[in-house]
């Protein structure tokens, strides 16, 4: 088992404060395929034939795929016939929706056409498996001090250059061959764990949405509550379906202009929006998180538009964490947010009149708190990523008898 976590992350709870789940690596060759089962990726870097089939793809060469999707306006000639390359195909999972010949990979790397069909090379595949505090997700408002059976598999379509997880999110299926899981299995262990909630997080829980669906399905079956830690990327179809087998999303805003997607991310802003007010219509719970990252997206404009944005179109009750950047993966060079930035966040969603602002990655900082949003008494205090007071009465503040807007039971 690969043993990846969140640089930081046992400084920040102490030691022994939460359970590590570690397993031995497979003893047996592990690019051999378990009978019955899915092969794992092949050594020459190719899906074997027993690799799963995708979901959420279209045959290119039949004109199933949409070529604004795939061609910039200013770089195709809509009015000049063109033919895909025989067995193309264009996965229509996320907003990149890659169009792949013969043997070619998505950006995610997760997914392959093998002979004109789009298969998934992670399903089954986890890299790693943590029970972790559900705030360290973020989530402050869903099941508050619940651990969560954390599980990732390789791939992201972004590629962030602050990502803190960039050894499994950048990485491919064969830099970790792992043995198979099944959906099942997936599911006990978390009950084994006797952790009420499920977490699909580390990486983009989307590129491996198959899995996820029925790992997901599986754990509601025993009483666990599935929720996604994503970057929002995906496209409409894939997050109607994951949704139907989610309890709460929290989703990386990661800026508030396109440069700074394109630029920081390689990708766009406008289809995580879209996504965020999907989930929010949805009625699934919903966190919103920005890393605040120096001289690249924490301008006070830029940040006041955000605020009003989540106010305006998602509502008032809609938390949104603004959490420190730390060095790393190819932003090394940059220095951590000044508290002093992030506090000056804080003050602004709260004059954008949202009822929930988090200061995040600060440790004992008032702003990790959870205040009533009518009298302003404390009703959950942290420390860390732990919870140390739950003071709500069945979801009430204490003190003046608001309910306070959350998953609390």
């Amino acid at each position: 088992m690969v043993d990846l976590t969140r640089r930081g992350f046992l400084g920040c709870v102490g030691a022994g404060a939460v359970g590590l789940l570690t397993r031995p690596a497979a003893t047996v060759d592990a690019w051999a395929a378990p009978a019955g089962m899915p092969g794992v990726m092949g050594a020459d870097g190719l899906a074997p034939p027993t690799a799963p089939l995708a979901r959420f793809w279209a045959v290119a060469s039949a004109g199933q795929a949409g070529c604004s999707s795939c061609h910039a306006d200013a770089g195709f000639d809509s009015t000049r016939s063109h033919a895909h390359a025989p067995g193309a195909v264009q996965c229509q999972l996320c907003a990149h929706q890659c169009v792949l010949g013969p043997g070619e990979r998505g950006r995610c790397r997760a997914r392959q056409n093998v002979d004109g069909k789009l298969h998934s090379l992670v399903y089954g595949r986890p890299v790693t498996e943590h029970l972790d505090p559900i705030e360290k997700k973020p989530f402050f408002h869903f099941l508050p001090g619940a651990a969560a059976y954390s599980l990732a598999t390789v791939g992201c379509p972004l590629r962030c250059r602050f990502c803190q997880n960039w050894q499994i999110s950048q990485a491919r299926p064969e830099d970790y061959p792992v043995p198979f899981v099944s959906a099942a299995d997936m599911a006990g262990r978390a009950r084994d764990a006797t952790a009420p909630v499920i977490a699909f997080t580390y990486n983009e829980p989307t590129v491996f949405c198959e899995y996820l669906i029925d790992v997901a399905t599986a754990a509601r079956q025993q009483g666990i509550r599935p929720v996604l830690v994503s970057c929002g990327y995906m496209n409409e179809a894939p997050l109607t379906e994951m949704l139907a087998v989610l309890d709460a999303v929290k989703i990386d805003l990661k800026g508030f202009r396109p440069a700074f997607y394109r630029d920081v991310s390689a990708a766009r802003l406008e289809p995580v929006l879209r996504s965020i007010g999907q989930v929010a219509r949805s009625g699934r719970h919903l966190e919103l998180v920005n890393l605040v990252v120096p001289s690249l997206n924490d301008d006070a404009v830029d940040l006041a538009e955000l605020c009003r944005w989540v106010a305006g179109e998602l509502g008032p009750d809609v938390p949104l964490h603004f959490t420190r950047f730390h060095p790393d993966y190819q932003l090394a060079q940059l220095p951590p947010t000044p508290v002093a930035t992030l506090e000056r966040a804080w003050d602004t969603a709260r004059a954008a009149g949202l009822h929930y602002a988090y200061v995040g990655n600060v440790p004992g900082h008032p702003g990790s708190h959870t205040y009533c949003p009518k009298c302003a008494g404390l009703c959950l205090e942290r420390r860390g990523v732990l919870l140390a007071r739950n003071l709500l009465l069945n979801g009430c503040c204490p003190r003046c008898g608001t309910r306070l807007a959350g998953v609390w039971a």
